[in-house]
């Protein structure tokens, strides 16, 4: 194979390594971002639910409050009206104590509405509680991955431009580097294989005379339709020939 095809197909390798780490160390924030959300939100929730519990304990305090004042006010009654010298001040009384009464059912039904809805934020609060805790446990464990993949993936880059520099420093042809980097920047890669008279990337099919050249890797062969650099891998002995598939999407 011309040693620049063999280099620049390392080169093509090298820059498809950088390019996976340096995405991943650009989503990293992003990443982050999302588990602080995560661990935001499930604060927030059990912040809301105890805020509830507060509120629910204010106003059980009215309830509690009130009920006692009516159930004074109906003892109070019940004293008068064994004081009481007629019958129109009995039943005058009697009414009072009546209307006592329904207040007292009316301030019980809020009291029991009141003990249910605390019971219902209490689970609440427990969910609440038990979701925050797992939150945490989420954020702690995979931040501390996030955070040390990075590193890692940011030595990739440095040692992928290192190899970088070096295999530009052996082509022969420096101009490659130049055709090499107009096609990556258009299409993304700037090798591609090529299979069964096809580029394997763009999928179209090639010239014969264009294929004939790209199976002896003898020089610098373009394909027509994406302009990628092309080059063969003969299949090994007594191996069918494997169909054309696409190597990346096409672009």
């Amino acid at each position: 194979m011309l040693p620049d095809l063999e280099r620049l197909i390392h080169l093509q390798e090298i820059e498809s390594k950088a390019a996976v780490a340096a995405k991943a160390i650009a989503e990293a924030p992003g990443r982050i971002a999302a588990l602080d959300a995560l661990l935001q939100g499930a604060t927030t929730a059990l912040d809301t639910a105890k805020h509830a519990l507060a509120e629910n304990k204010t106003r059980r305090g009215l309830v509690d409050k009130d009920l006692a004042a009516v159930q004074q006010r109906q003892g109070k009654y019940k004293d008068q009206l064994m004081q009481v010298k007629t019958n129109d001040e009995f039943r005058a009384m009697q009414h009072q104590i009546d209307a006592a009464a329904v207040e007292v059912g009316v301030q019980e039904e809020k009291s029991l509405i009141n003990m249910m809805e605390a019971d219902d934020i209490n689970a609440t609060i427990k969910k609440a509680a038990a979701a925050l805790k797992a939150a945490q446990a989420k954020v702690g464990t995979e931040r501390g991955a996030i955070e040390q993949d990075v590193i890692v993936q940011q030595g990739v880059v440095t040692e992928c431009a290192t190899a970088r520099e070096r295999l530009v420093a052996g082509l022969n042809d420096k101009g490659l580097i130049d055709t090499f980097g107009r096609i990556a920047k258009v299409r993304g890669t700037a090798v591609a294989r090529a299979e069964g008279e096809r580029c394997t990337v763009c999928q179209v099919r090639l010239r014969p005379a264009v294929f004939v050249h790209v199976l002896k890797n003898d020089q610098i062969v373009q394909c027509d339709s994406c302009n990628r650099i092309l080059y063969f891998i003969p299949p090994k002995p007594g191996a069918p020939a494997a169909p054309a598939t696409p190597d990346a999407p096409v672009q």
